[in-house]
């Protein structure tokens, strides 16, 4: 039997003998003398078990056999064609899919901008988009699930990934609209201390759970918690109803709602560190272009856009 490559040399002969009807034309097209080619269409005609062109004097023809063979060779070699100029891009990351795992607040953060970035450097790249709190893209990247996870406060010291920071918010006060505080540009966080508060569950996020618990103890009280949210957006429905107040990332300014006031606190000394993992050994180069863009689109962004005082961009 001949080997794979020698089959899709006989076809291709096969196609451009059956476009040229001439064998010296064909030959010529080939780069190859007519003996190699008459060899190889002899050889193809016995794996058929008939003559695929009918040769008289001054003249060649296809058979039926021939006829009904075209199409499917010409298939053939498209499809090999097409895999293999695929395989190209899948190697250099220009194509494929890749598996995105975010935490929902970065919808509101870097998210919209740095897929965006990816979609326009990579237009052939499918993006696989999944919504996960930390916890479980830390183990969707060691089941290999997703490829690469965005979220808030990545974990320092898991065996098996890597951490790269991309950018660190300070924290705002959500307040009702109508509340007196929601009058000052600055508000202290000390100011809260007798305020029922809505925060997201610890399960959701622990380290920013309890950086927001911590900022209230380092002025002196323990933040009474009047009810629980999983999701910013939630939070702020729950503060525009009268339910309470927060504290929260910056971000969650861009949740525009008519009855909540976003406002700066002081002391504003607390970060939330928001950053991508992956699987270190992972030799997947579209995660490695994904980690390229990202790290472009942080060093772009400047210190004078919409977002400069809500966050630093770390380096």
């Amino acid at each position: 039997m001949d080997r794979p490559e020698l089959a899709l040399q006989q076809l291709h002969a096969f196609t451009v003998l059956a476009e040229e009807l001439h064998f010296g034309r064909a030959a010529e097209r080939l780069g190859i003398a007519q003996p190699p080619l008459s060899q190889q269409i002899r050889r193809l005609e016995l794996k058929v078990g008939h003559p695929l062109f009918d040769r008289r004097p001054g003249r060649i023809a296809l058979t039926a056999a021939g006829h009904e063979l075209l199409p499917a060779a010409r298939r053939a070699l498209d499809e090999v064609a097409g895999g293999l100029d695929a395989a190209r891009r899948a190697g250099t990351g220009t194509a494929g899919r890749i598996r995105i795992g975010f935490a929902a607040s970065l919808a509101l953060t870097v998210l919209p901008e740095l897929l965006r970035a990816y979609r326009t450097r990579y237009p052939g790249v499918d993006m696989e988009i999944r919504e996960m709190t930390t916890a479980p893209q830390v183990a969707a990247l060691h089941g290999q699930t997703i490829d690469v996870g965005l979220l808030r406060e990545p974990p320092d010291g898991e065996q098996g990934l890597a951490v790269e920071p991309l950018l660190a918010e300070e924290f705002v006060a959500v307040l009702p609209a109508a509340h007196p505080l929601a009058a000052r540009r600055v508000v202290p966080v000390a100011a809260l201390a007798d305020e029922p508060f809505v925060l997201l569950p610890r399960a959701a996020g622990t380290t920013v759970h309890d950086r927001i618990i911590d900022l209230c103890r380092e002025r002196g009280f323990e933040p009474r918690i009047g009810q629980h949210a999983v999701e910013w957006q939630t939070v702020s429905a729950l503060v525009e109803a009268g339910l309470g107040v927060s504290l929260a990332p910056a971000s969650i300014r861009r949740i525009r709602l008519r009855g909540v006031a976003y406002r700066r606190i002081e002391p504003d000394t607390a970060r939330t560190v928001v950053g991508m993992s992956w699987r270190s050994d992972d030799p997947n180069p579209l995660v490695a272009r994904f980690l390229e863009t990202a790290r472009a689109a942080r060093s772009g962004a400047g210190a004078d856009g919409p977002e400069s005082r809500t966050r630093d961009v770390l380096g």
